[in-house]
């Protein structure tokens, strides 16, 4: 892991470290291409021949043709330049072909830098899949920084949603019978209390702050990797937003949704949910149905149906999920729908 102000520029003499030969596959997206990698090209990579190849979208037929692609170059080393959509393809295509990547991030939106797990649209499930975690991440918070404040916030409504799933996951241990990790369980709400803490310091949107934001991602990811599946990082509160996505057509960023997604998962775990709503509000993410850009009656849906979304995966929305009144009812009672929103 490198996290440092400037560190992309060392990023050859990393790959180099990591054992990659003459040539090396860059997946990223156009705007990033133009901002950022043809730079990192011509300049920290000079001593590579480099093909750079562009996700158009995160669909799983994106992701299978650009692995194709990636292939016929034959690459020594993938490395992944852009937000979620770039990492996820550069993770699948590093699966299916079995090449090593790089992680080199340049938002914080959400906890997959790090992880192996990828989501892609198109794909039997709604939710992530199983890949593989890169050999390194290289995260220069000067890149990040140039970011817009908004998706980089929301990957504090994703490590805050970790409060939620550790104690979804504890439920289907005891319940269930489910394995349950610690160690992993501890590591990731490390990161949900580092954002509860240090709120203040991530919305001002400093490298500090930045900084917080990474690393807590990371460990995120890391927790993932420990346990072997999304346990530690994803439950209620994210099958909440996966079906948020599919009743209002994926409305707003993944961790602003799951953001939401907590305060009402907290609410029916008896936690305090006041707390996560205030953070939120300090960190500036949406705490209600409008400012999420959501019609009230998609939250409602949503949770009625989230249960569905994953049966194998046991959280408090039980095997029967919620009734539409209760859905209705706790939507009311966190101010998620009605008059706060």
């Amino acid at each position: 892991m490198v996290i440092g102000n400037g560190v992309s520029r060392e990023l050859g003499t990393l790959v180099s470290e990591l054992g990659a030969k003459s040539r090396l596959a860059v997946v990223t997206g156009p705007n990033v291409r133009k901002a950022i990698v043809e730079t990192l090209a011509e300049e920290a990579l000079s001593n590579f021949s480099v093909d750079i190849f562009e996700a158009a979208s995160s669909s799983v037929e994106v992701a299978e043709g650009i692995a194709d692609l990636v292939n016929s170059f034959k690459p020594s080393l993938i490395i992944a330049i852009g937000g979620g959509k770039s990492i996820d393809i550069a993770k699948y295509a590093s699966r299916k072909i079995g090449v090593n990547y790089v992680s080199v991030p340049t938002v914080t939106s959400h906890d997959g830098i790090a992880s192996p797990f990828a989501s892609l649209r198109g794909m039997e499930t709604v939710y992530s899949v199983k890949t593989s975690p890169p050999i390194a991440v290289v995260a220069d918070i000067k890149i990040i920084a140039q970011a817009p404040k908004r998706l980089a916030i929301a990957g504090a409504g994703d490590l805050i949603a970790k409060v939620t799933a550790v104690r979804d996951w504890r439920l289907a241990n005891r319940l269930k019978g489910e394995y349950y990790g610690d160690y992993a369980a501890s590591l990731a709400l490390l990161s949900a209390k580092h954002v509860l803490t240090f709120s203040k310091t991530i919305a001002k949107y400093t490298p500090a702050g930045l900084r917080i934001l990474v690393e807590g991602l990371i460990s995120s990811s890391t927790a993932m990797c420990i346990a072997g599946s999304t346990r530690p990082a994803s439950g209620s509160e994210h099958l909440f937003s996966h079906a948020l996505d599919m009743v209002a057509n994926y409305p707003a960023l993944h961790g602003e949704q799951v953001g939401l997604g907590t305060i009402i998962m907290g609410y029916i775990h008896g936690i305090d949910w006041k707390r996560i709503k205030k953070t939120l509000r300090k960190l500036g993410l949406p705490t209600t149905a409008r400012e999420l850009g959501v019609k009230e009656e998609h939250v409602v849906e949503a949770l009625t149906i989230a249960h569905k979304i994953r049966p194998d995966r046991y959280t408090i929305l039980g095997e029967s999920g919620l009734t539409r009144d209760a859905a209705e009812e706790v939507a009311l009672k966190t101010g998620v729908i009605g008059n706060d929103s």
